[in-house]
């Protein structure tokens, strides 16, 4: 049976303003029904596997946690990375993770931010790839080009090679990005495939591959694996933060891929994209009959070929082509489609300003629920609350603000001082300066709140927490 890993790392700059530092574009709705990375997981339904391990930065772990709730595939199954090392420490960890219980999967290592679009192509590739993967083999897929691509890798096939009735071949070489005239030869070749990043592998052949060319990635891992942590919700698998800390940062391409002697590449031709431009993301979307993909409440005219996202105002667009027009609660991106690489500027400026638009979303998640954050003015701040049923603020208290909770909806036990009592719709309570205070969810639907802030000084690092529900054992 397979053990997908699902790789969730990231920031996703190239989709800003909707891919933020702290909210990637990975956790996104950008293509499908889902967000990419509970698209991914449903790409796997029809094939033989285990529940996916899924492993992601630490500021993304109750992220990814709502969403695998969501999808019914919450168990213990998320790697938490102190810091990002790329992909070869963390599919290490994986490999490490997996053997624990003295079982050597084959593991299938997929990117949690690309596009599919043939998922039966999918699949029949990875069907093909296990008898290469049961032989000791390490597999990678290699993306049938269909231009000749700059922004991507390739990989040079060599002999072709069988079992049983699959096929695939060795790899000759991988090599960097090209440049055009390059590029338009390995087209011409049909000798090169676009490096995807995915693989198949025993778990143990992959850690002896990776312990024969790079000792010392493998090392670091298996420390950082030598006490492994989890918090109370048993949500999160937490490896050594000083151990992992010592390990390399290395791609599996450069550490591994790139030196073993029994790298295969199996060709895929299913629709994929790694989505990392916002013409990358028009080009695998509907369109309509002007070639423009909308999404939200957009009124077009005489518009051709854009592409128009908007969360929640009205977007109207007379007269335009070729635009790329993304409105976020916070921030609106107006560029032309062939500009939009250039969007790394924009992050870099924001970034080197200080401003919070280049790291935050207004809504950010919480072990308890979400807030989105409505309002922020020198003096006050707005705040929507969901909190999910069995959720609860840490017992805590401020210095410089007090606080003013209406509930929307369902029911809030408050803890003010020594006094404890239940709020329900339309009702609210006072949390004055100084006050010891919890709030907690004790009923079984979510909890709606609107949190008024006031004060001289309204910063998050206001807060004394006498009691944390969710810390770390």
């Amino acid at each position: 049976m397979i053990l997908p890993i699902v790789m969730a790392g990231g920031t996703g700059s190239r989709l800003w303003p909707m891919s933020r530092e702290l909210y990637p574009k990975q956790f996104l709705r950008l293509y499908g029904e889902n967000s990419m990375l509970q698209e991914t997981i449903h790409r796997l339904e029809g094939l033989n596997v285990h529940e996916p391990l899924v492993i992601c930065n630490e500021q993304h772990r109750f992220i990814v946690a709502e969403q695998l709730l969501q999808i019914n595939q919450l168990s213990q199954n998320i790697i938490l990375e102190p810091v990002g090392r790329n992909t070869a420490p963390a599919i290490a960890l994986a490999a490490l993770k997996a053997i624990l219980t003295g079982e050597d999967p084959l593991l299938l290592i997929l990117a949690a931010d690309h596009v599919i679009g043939d998922k039966n192509a999918f699949h029949a590739a990875v069907e093909n790839a296990i008898p290469f993967a049961d032989d000791g083999k390490l597999v990678t897929f290699g993306i049938v080009a269909t231009s000749p691509e700059t922004g991507y890798g390739y990989i040079q096939r060599g002999e072709k090679i069988y079992q049983e009735e699959f096929s695939a071949f060795k790899v000759q070489r991988f090599v960097e990005k090209p440049n055009y005239i390059t590029a338009e030869k390995y087209l011409e070749s049909n000798e090169y495939y676009w490096n995807s990043g995915m693989f198949l592998f025993r778990a143990k052949r992959f850690l002896e591959e990776l312990s024969k060319f790079r000792p010392d990635i493998l090392t670091a891992c298996q420390q950082a694996m030598a006490h492994l942590r989890s918090d109370l919700t048993q949500d999160f698998v937490r490896v050594d933060k000083d151990a992992f800390l010592a390990c390399p940062d290395e791609s599996i391409d450069y550490a591994v891929m790139e030196k073993t002697e029994d790298a295969v590449v199996v060709p895929l031709s299913a629709g994929w994209n790694d989505v990392g431009s916002w013409s990358a993301l028009w080009e695998v979307n509907r369109k309509d009959n002007n070639g423009n993909v909308i999404n939200g409440d957009v009124f077009v005219d005489n518009a051709e070929n854009c592409y128009i996202n908007t969360d929640e105002k009205l977007i109207a667009a007379i007269g335009i082509k070729n635009l790329v027009i993304v409105n976020t609660k916070d921030a609106v991106l107006v560029i032309e489609k062939s500009q939009v690489q250039d969007v790394k500027k924009i992050v870099e400026h924001l970034k080197n300003s200080q401003r919070r638009e280049y790291r935050y979303h207004q809504e950010s998640y919480s072990p308890w629920g979400r807030n989105d954050k409505v309002v922020r003015a020198p003096r006050y701040h707005i705040n929507h609350i969901t909190v999910k049923p069995g959720g609860k603020f840490s017992l805590q208290m401020h210095h410089h603000r007090a606080e003013h909770w209406v509930v929307l909806s369902g029911t809030a036990q408050v803890t003010l001082n020594d006094k404890t009592y239940l709020l329900t719709e339309n009702q609210s309570t006072f949390i004055p300066i100084g006050s010891v205070h919890m709030l907690e969810n004790p009923g079984k639907i979510p909890l709606e709140l609107l949190e008024i802030q006031a004060g001289s000084y309204l910063g998050e690092d206001d807060i004394i927490r006498f009691k944390d529900h969710y810390s770390i054992n």
